[in-house]
């Protein structure tokens, strides 16, 4: 963290005249003081800020989420050898010291959300000193609180209690800060979503990609689900539901395709991606792919013009768990799902799941323009029924749920009462958001990890052909699998160095 905060904003970003994309490109080396004179160089600064968000999503997110969880595990090819950063995660088994883990991932995942939070903190510091236009004004100061509030959530539900900045680092000796309590952390995210609500635009008014009404409205929902704040979630969520979005007609096409189909009706915040060269692109498709994959078995999938082979270790790969959490007849387990068979796997079985609801066709070999959804239209009405239920509202809670099932082709919930309709939304929360890095969240909020991945972990070390090691001795789960099953991440090691907290 420190080694990000204290680098004060010393970049200036430039955005291109592409309308649906944030692009930033760097110019010149500037100081803070010389950069921020005008309303194009708070927008432009506030750019900047998104950009993180892109490797979060690409290259952490679902390592620390998803694939931290039952829904996902990774392909053990023996050939490749050991990928432990990756299969600690999965496998629950993060080695830790005096509190803190030399994990590559979890690394990076702090530095990442403390570079949006030394950028935000640097926008909000400054932009009350210069006069411009004031609805811009607004809607910059609100993608900037908006932005810190998310990467603090990403924080605290990583780590719990975590150095609390808000305010631009000079030094190093203003960089170590104490942690801050979790309480303290989510009363600062409360504060800033509150905030920026009414500086933010509508969806419709608001340049595409950029944080929205709806989006914080429903950051901050989450901030109080997550907390068991059931009637504040239902108050602030309300007004999303007439805001105009919808529900896309298929699941399929609520993801956002390569090129087309970014930013749909039931999009409420997705990051954005851009196939090309200049550096916005993302590979998250190819990352969780099965392997060793060759050319052939990859070019149905994304239909690019030189396929090339793969080797190494596939990740992020659909379990049996979450493919058997399907019921018969939805129609998103096909939509989630796909399955290739590997020539080259040394399993008997050469078939693999893959996560067919991120595959989208592209032209250039691991180089894709396709968008993450980090917020549908659909975890909103799943958020509504959830606050509502547990607040004994269970019949208005059932239509909400019902919205939901609906689209993926299944009948109405038979659950009845509170207690059976909460597992109801819980495990239509499992296949609605399957793969979308919500999964660990959720069992961690609702304070299940005994009930739910010590199990898992029980069964992933018992039959591992089920879990896609392949019959060759010695390629069973490590010693140390399962055995490090907590709440929170330990601290970066390399971040401990640096302060005298943790």
């Amino acid at each position: 963290m420190k080694k990000y905060i204290l680098a004060i904003l010393v970049t200036a970003l430039a955005l291109t005249g592409c309308e649906d994309f944030l692009t930033v490109v760097p110019e010149t080396q500037l100081s803070s003081a010389t950069f921020f004179k005008n309303q194009t160089d708070f927008e432009q600064a506030v750019n900047a800020a998104y950009v993180p968000l892109r490797s979060i999503i690409n290259d952490r997110a679902w390592l620390l989420s998803e694939m931290h969880s039952d829904n996902t595990y990774y392909a053990r090819n023996v050939l490749f050898g050991a990928t432990d950063n990756q299969e600690d995660l999965a496998d629950f088994s993060v080695p830790e010291s005096n509190g803190t883990t030399a994990n590559t991932h979890v690394l990076n995942q702090w530095r990442q959300d403390y570079l949006i939070i030394a950028r935000t903190n640097q926008i909000l510091s400054l932009i009350d000193d210069v006069d411009f236009d004031a609805a811009a004004k607004a809607n910059v100061r609100g993608q900037a609180l908006f932005l810190r509030a998310y990467a603090y959530f990403e924080l605290v539900r990583y780590f719990g209690s975590v150095p609390l900045h808000l305010t631009p680092v000079a030094t190093r000796e203003e960089a170590a800060l104490p942690l801050a309590t979790e309480a303290e952390i989510y009363t600062q995210i409360e504060k800033d979503l509150v905030e920026s609500v009414p500086l933010l635009l509508k969806k419709a008014t608001q340049v595409p990609g950029r944080a929205t009404e709806g989006s914080a409205r429903t950051l901050l929902a989450n901030v109080y689900i997550h907390q068991k704040k059931w009637a504040e979630a239902e108050q602030i969520l309300t007004p999303v539901l007439s805001q105009g979005y919808q529900l896309m007609g298929s699941y399929e096409m609520a993801f956002p395709g390569n090129t087309a189909n970014k930013n749909n009706a039931e999009s409420v915040f997705e990051v954005q991606f851009l196939e090309g060269a200049a550096g916005l692109n993302g590979n998250f498709i190819y990352q969780f792919m099965p392997r060793p994959i060759s050319a052939a078995e990859l070019l149905p999938i994304m239909g690019t013009s030189n396929p090339q082979n793969i080797d190494g270790e596939g990740n992020n790969i659909p379990t049996p768990d979450i493919i058997a959490a399907y019921e018969e007849g939805d129609l998103r387990e096909a939509a989630s799902i796909g399955y290739v068979t590997l020539a080259g796997s040394f399993r008997d079985d050469k078939t693999y799941p893959y996560i067919k609801k991120h595959a989208k066709l592209h032209s250039q070999h691991n180089n894709t323009g396709t968008n993450w959804a980090v917020y549908r239209y659909a975890e909103v009405l799943l958020f509504m029924a959830e606050a509502l239920n547990e607040q004994g509202k269970t019949g208005e809670a059932i239509t909400f749920l019902n919205q939901v099932r609906q689209r993926a082709g299944l009948a109405a919930t038979a659950a009845a009462g509170q207690t059976e309709v909460g597992e109801a939304i819980f495990k239509e929360r499992r296949v609605e958001l399957a793969f979308e890095n919500k999964r660990w969240f959720d069992i961690v909020r609702t304070d299940r990890i005994q009930e739910i991945i010590v199990p898992y972990g029980q069964r992933v070390i018992a039959n591992p052909l089920d879990y896609y090691y392949p019959p060759i001795a010695g390629a069973v789960p490590r010693s140390n699998a399962f055995t490090n099953i907590k709440k929170f991440y330990a601290y970066p090691a390399s971040e401990s160095d640096l302060s005298p907290y943790f």
